[in-house]
């Protein structure tokens, strides 16, 4: 059993301070390990191969950390500042391969405003991480093609023979950030303490695999729906795509719902929007 524990050691604070504009003591810092993303297929059917983690393993030193992915200034709350590769000996990923994740060491000041969040990641309750970064390419697991730029007709989550098919992850351009979040696409990231007993990751038992194909069926459809009703509202198919893919599934459909209303809200016919503004302007007229 490997421990992700550390202790705030002299050379572990000159990491931190490379951070900082003044040196802080220890004192002063809460830091903390955790696991950012991994080699296994995640909720949506995608899977960043060995070479993406040890690229985004340099990528992701010095990035922030934030809460579900909001950009603004007043979410940031912790910095990375250490990243490592660890490859559990005898682990192995659902489709067979070793397992591989990209673990960190991050750090923020003790104040009185970030007091209880302490608290929650050392009780369990923050403890769920995502990563936001973008790559080059999106291959095709079972045939190997680059879904960016030539899609294939396999489908995530759908079996081929011995294959469940993936999107793999491949040659990462840049690292955003991560984020404390409630639901996790990728089931292992988050804050973590050793691997083995209750931290071992677990995966999607093979017996469910008619569920998993109808689950990234109606999934897949549910993306297309809210995509066209975005087109229909004069929106940009490039935007809406990049904006759909991060969506949850609950937020899919509470978007669809939203957009649906939009759409076939009954608008008054023109001439009739005529008539009222001309009735109006002859009320005021004769006031």
């Amino acid at each position: 059993m490997k421990s992700y524990e550390f202790e705030l050691t002299d050379d572990v604070m000159e990491k931190i301070n490379r951070f900082t504009r003044k040196p802080v003591t220890k004192e002063r810092v809460y830091a903390f390990p955790l696991v950012l993303c991994d080699n296994e297929t995640d909720r949506d059917g995608e899977r960043f191969d060995v070479s993406a983690l040890e690229k985004l393993r340099d990528l992701f030193v010095g990035k922030t950390g934030i809460f579900d992915h909001d950009p603004k200034g007043t979410a940031q709350t912790a910095r990375i500042f250490d990243t490592f590769i660890d490859r559990p000996e005898g682990r192995r990923t659902s489709y067979g391969e070793d397992y591989v994740c990209l673990a960190a060491r991050a750090y923020m000041v003790r104040t009185d405003r970030n007091i209880a969040l302490i608290d929650e990641i050392d009780a369990g309750i923050k403890k769920e991480v995502s990563i936001s970064c973008s790559v080059s390419k999106k291959l095709c697991s079972v045939c190997g093609c680059d879904v960016y730029k030539n899609p294939c007709s396999h489908i995530k989550g759908r079996s081929y023979g011995e294959r469940v098919c993936a999107h793999v992850l491949h040659d990462p351009r840049d690292a955003y950030e991560w984020s404390f979040v409630a639901v996790p696409a990728q089931i292992n990231a988050g804050v973590k303490k050793t691997f083995g007993g209750d931290e071992t990751p677990t995966s999607v038992p093979p017996q469910d695999k008619q569920l998993q194909n109808e689950h990234y069926d109606m999934l897949t459809l549910l993306k297309a729906r809210v995509g066209a009703l975005y087109e229909l509202s004069g929106s940009s198919a490039v935007c809406c795509k990049a904006l759909i893919d991060k969506l949850s599934v609950a937020e899919l459909i509470k978007l669809e719902k939203t957009l649906s209303a939009a759409l076939t809200k009954p608008t008054k016919p023109r001439t009739e929007a005529l008539r009222e503004a001309n009735e109006k302007y002859k009320t005021n007229d004769f006031n």
